[in-house]
């Protein structure tokens, strides 16, 4: 039903594969960037969901799970250099963008800084104990807002720049990128 699929690589003896992209400044510092504005959005959408836990409206488990799936993708794309996870970062971001414009500006009804009137309790915390003030939670509502403008833009710069592409080159000159070819692997007896 499906077509045999190689189980692993086919390199000419004497080659290396290695990435070019890789290798370039901008690479690693759009690597890092990205890594770290996914950080940085974890922290602030935990400090919200913990900090305002009484107040939040029905979406305390997709925070958690949106927290998880950014980690993920900065493990994937910090360690791994997986590309292909960019535009879900970017997507994600779009839509958090949103949900920080929302809730923060109260465009469909009450933001956090309109909790600070009469007639509103004190948000409370996850563990129970007094949350965070209201205009400090719309503030880093708000803050959720550039960081995650500036994650789609960083995502999409990086998956523009190819970090997929391979090469496959001579050993020595594998040797002269400074990318040192992996060690052969050991020969395997004959069968009898």
């Amino acid at each position: 039903m499906f077509p045999a699929v190689a189980v692993h690589r086919t390199i000419t003896p004497g080659y290396v594969v290695v990435y070019p992209n890789r290798d370039k400044a901008a690479s690693h510092t759009t690597k890092a960037v990205v890594v770290m504005l996914l950080l940085v959005s974890v922290v602030l959408m935990l400090i919200v969901t913990i900090g305002g836990w009484s107040k939040l409206e029905g979406m305390k488990a997709v925070n958690f799970v949106w927290c998880l799936v950014y980690v993920l993708i900065a493990f994937y794309v910090g360690r791994r250099w997986t590309r292909g996870l960019l535009p879900i970062a970017a997507a994600l971001a779009i839509l958090l963008l949103l949900a920080g414009l929302v809730a923060g500006t109260g465009i469909t009804g009450t933001s956090w800084f309109d909790r600070n009137n009469a007639g509103f309790g004190a948000p409370q915390t996850l563990f129970g104990g007094k949350g965070l003030g209201p205009d400090l939670l719309g503030l880093i509502t708000l803050l959720l807002v550039p960081v995650q403008a500036v994650l789609i833009f960083f995502s999409m710069m990086g998956f523009a720049q190819a970090w997929n592409v391979e090469l496959e080159v001579p050993a020595e000159e594998a040797r002269r990128r400074g990318q040192l070819p992996p060690a052969a692997p050991p020969a395997r007896p004959a069968p009898a």
